[in-house]
């Protein structure tokens, strides 16, 4: 299954977060918070404006980014999570 965004919407792959913390401690799946961080793996075309021109998207295909905690809806694609969320959500492209 293929999923294609619509408008301002990105799908995107959130990061596996560490299991351990700096001192070494193991923590339980049901303890950890969800990672706001994540891979782009699609794009829509981007936002209509009322005089029908499309103002194009600030991110692309495999940028790194980080989101809110709430942010977007989880979707199941293939039997993966992934996440798709607006571009306003997308706090920041991450560079490294």
């Amino acid at each position: 299954m293929t999923v294609k965004p619509l408008q301002d919407r990105v799908l995107v792959k959130r990061l596996d977060e560490n299991t351990k913390t700096a001192g070494g401690i193991i923590i339980p799946d049901t303890a950890k918070e969800k990672p706001s961080e994540g891979i782009v793996e699609a794009i829509g075309p981007g936002m209509v404006t009322l005089e029908g021109k499309v103002i194009p998207m600030s991110v692309k295909v495999g940028d790194k980014v980080l989101f809110g905690k709430w942010a977007g809806t989880e979707i199941k694609v293939n039997g993966e999570d992934r996440l798709i969320i607006k571009e306003p959500e997308i706090l920041a492209v991450i560079t490294e």
